[in-house]
């Protein structure tokens, strides 16, 4: 079983992010599940979301404590938040940032693998707003494999409708643009 945090604030797409990854685990003929963790919730508030994928059926119900990948929609939130917390070892940190790969490792202090997108400048120069979540969704699948490509253009198009081609393009420039380490 794969189990992935998200890290964002509120109104960047976090748990629209985990919801697209489980539609398309689903669509991958794999189990999955997604869900939030909210707070007293408002719109720039840190916020978590949560996903599972796996080849049998997922009996866990709780948040996800040691994840195999986490995303994070904000760099900002790397001050505030270790995002790092309970990844495992041989795990994935993806993150959006416009710095070098040896700057947000510094940053993070992650030395497994990492990938970073400048997720907010091509969300920015596609949807013309800096919300990000299918963005990073294209480096996630670039990073992970996790899911395939195509199945997730399919669930942005039912989920985004006439705004689904600007989201599809700023997913497909982050698979393309992110830069991927394997570790330090």
């Amino acid at each position: 079983m794969l189990e992935f945090r998200f890290h964002g604030r509120g109104g960047q797409g976090s748990v629209t992010s985990a919801e697209l990854l489980a539609i398309t685990a689903v669509s991958d003929d794999k189990f999955a599940q997604a869900f939030p963790s909210f707070g007293p919730e408002r719109r720039g508030a840190p916020v978590q979301a949560f996903a599972r994928i796996s080849d049998d059926r997922i009996r866990m119900r709780s948040k996800v404590y040691e994840p195999n990948v986490v995303l994070v929609l904000d760099y900002s939130l790397i001050s505030i938040v270790d995002v790092t917390q309970g990844l495992v070892p041989d795990g994935l940190l993806v993150i959006s940032s416009g710095l070098p790969v040896e700057k947000v490792r510094q940053d993070t202090g992650w030395k497994g693998r990492l990938a970073v997108v400048d997720g907010v400048n091509i969300a920015m120069k596609h949807i013309k707003r800096p919300i990000n979540n299918t963005v990073m969704l294209g480096a996630l699948i670039k990073a992970s494999g996790c899911v395939s490509f195509d199945h997730m253009r399919k669930a942005v198009e039912d989920r985004f409708g006439r705004i689904a081609p600007v989201n599809l393009a700023a997913m497909t420039e982050a698979f393309d643009t992110a830069t991927i380490s394997e570790g330090a």
